[in-house]
């Protein structure tokens, strides 16, 4: 497939495909004309590379982990060495500190809103 049609399947602009191919992340084939071409793995690959920066990873951890996912029929990549795991597992730990950081400002705001919430209904009226 084309990479229009890749961004319309995907709903990544053709921009963010150009970068990830910049980036390594995404390989096209080119036709004898030099248009990119897409196997219907790309799908796939397009969807996970979004979930990784979604998770807060950049571009370079993600070529790093990429090719240790596990592939379509569920195969896990030859990659995956021990070395690797760590990282991952440090990753997961970096989200999981992110996560709990926004917990508790969340916690933060549902408190004053709580508060402004009786201040407000609980002040005279001074409409009158």
């Amino acid at each position: 497939m084309r990479i229009g049609e890749l961004a319309d399947r995907t709903g990544v602009s053709v921009r963010s495909l150009r970068y990830y191919e910049d980036q390594g992340l995404l390989v096209p084939t080119r036709t004898a004309g030099g248009h990119r071409t897409y196997p219907e793995t790309a799908l796939d690959r397009v969807i996970r590379i979004q979930e990784l920066y979604a998770a807060g990873l950049n571009s370079a951890k993600i070529f790093d982990i990429l090719p240790c996912m596990r592939d379509v029929d569920g195969r896990p990549s030859e990659r995956a060495t021990p070395r690797l795991v760590d990282r991952l597992r440090a990753e997961r730990a970096r989200i999981d500190r992110q996560i709990a950081e926004l917990r508790r400002t969340r916690d933060v705001l549902d408190d004053v809103i709580a508060n402004a919430e009786t201040e407000h209904s609980t002040a005279p009226d001074q409409s009158s």
